[in-house]
């Protein structure tokens, strides 16, 4: 899997977004006006500003959806349940390693 959600930083995407907004009265479609963006700014395709843009507008409150907060908090508490069933894991062959030393004559 590539990384490729780092590639850009917050504030190259902010000010991709802010040249949307400033943008957008003076073309004759969101999309036209995310293929300037995307041009002028060298980023690969007007589908990664209109992302961003969708990704913004739900973090405001404009738009429904998953913001980028709950999303890490998604991701964070992921992670911490994969941690937790290892640990459970480990402590689940420990006791039964345990329990059979105790089970075994002569112990």
């Amino acid at each position: 899997m590539s990384n490729t959600h780092n590639r850009y930083t917050k504030e190259f995407k902010d000010r991709a977004i802010r040249m949307f907004q400033e943008t957008r009265p003076d073309c004759p479609s969101d999309t036209a006006a995310m293929i300037k963006v995307a041009e002028l700014l060298g980023v690969g395709t007007p589908e990664t500003i209109r992302n961003w843009v969708q990704q913004a507008e739900v973090d405001a409150g404009i738009r429904a959806g998953t913001s980028s907060e709950e999303s890490a908090e998604v991701k964070r508490l992921k992670r911490e349940v994969a941690e937790l069933r290892r640990a459970n894991a480990i402590l689940k062959a420990a006791s039964a390693f345990f329990a059979a030393e105790l089970d075994r004559p002569g112990a």
